[in-house]
């Protein structure tokens, strides 16, 4: 008997559910104990200000041209679009404001943090994944220094500090390039565009936008460097553990992004 039940699909699909779920669950304690002991090693604040820069440049500097190249066309996609539609309807000096609205309170920040995860994150948990598979973090224990406290904190610092203003610049360039796009397709003036994203936007939007990328960008740090902390078994680790940190960093800002719809918006 139990042997039919085991073969069952329904048997098999609960395993499978269970099994993820019991993953979702251990990973999530896993990043939850890294980010207390994070946290517990800021007071003493012990990290070079050097390395702190140097992750920042790496976190801002380098993402920046693919960040704002797919902020940038994912506007113009949109406006292209739109523009057209609203402009036959009667409907052309609201674009501006659409796009405004659009780009600053989701499209700027999502945008940014996908690419930032897809360059930066992934990046950061292979790092620490062959740091940790080629055995250098037991290293960095002997020594007795603390491996989340010396590692983790100079990353996420650039993470918090840096995905604000990728995001800003980033959003600059989504309304301008909107606004080129409405021109083409359209024929509306930049002045009527610009006049109305002025209308759009207000400083709640733009406030929101901060907190959301300095939220991404804690997120993203944080749960790159924990899935690349838990890596083991050798080169096939070291990609499971990349897998996982952009898997779980896509994940985690589509929820955070949910979390700030509902406080701010609904």
């Amino acid at each position: 008997m139990k042997i039919r039940y085991a073969n069952t699909y329904t048997y098999k699909l609960y395993k499978i559910f269970s099994k993820q779920f019991e993953e979702f669950a251990s990973t999530l304690g896993r990043i939850m104990l890294y980010a207390f002991e994070l946290i517990k090693g800021l007071k003493k604040f012990n990290t070079s200000i050097k390395e702190i820069f140097e992750q920042s440049s790496r976190f801002g500097v380098s993402s920046l041209p693919i960040t704002l190249s797919i902020v940038c066309m994912t506007s113009i996609i949109v406006s292209m679009q739109v523009a057209g539609e609203m402009v036959k309807h009667g409907g052309g000096n609201f674009i501006g404001m659409l796009m405004a609205i659009l780009i600053v309170r989701e499209v700027g920040v999502i945008m940014s943090g996908f690419a930032i995860i897809s360059m930066i994150g992934s990046s950061l948990a292979s790092e620490i994944a062959t740091m940790k598979v080629t055995e250098q973090i037991d290293a960095i224990q002997v020594l007795h220094v603390n491996p989340v406290r010396y590692l983790f904190t100079p990353r996420v610092i650039a993470g918090v500090v840096m995905m604000p203003i990728v995001v800003i610049v980033a959003s600059l360039f989504g309304v301008v390039g909107g606004g080129i796009a409405a021109n083409v397709v359209s024929g509306l003036s930049f002045k009527s565009y610009f006049t109305s994203v002025w209308f759009g936007l207000s400083m709640h939007d733009i406030n929101v936008c901060i907190l959301k990328a300095i939220a991404f960008g804690f997120a993203i740090t944080l749960i790159s460097c924990s899935c690349g902390m838990e890596a083991k078994d050798g080169a096939k680790g070291v990609g499971i553990a990349t897998t996982k940190a952009v898997v779980w960093s896509f994940v985690a800002i589509v929820i955070l992004d949910l979390i700030f719809a509902a406080i701010y918006f609904y």
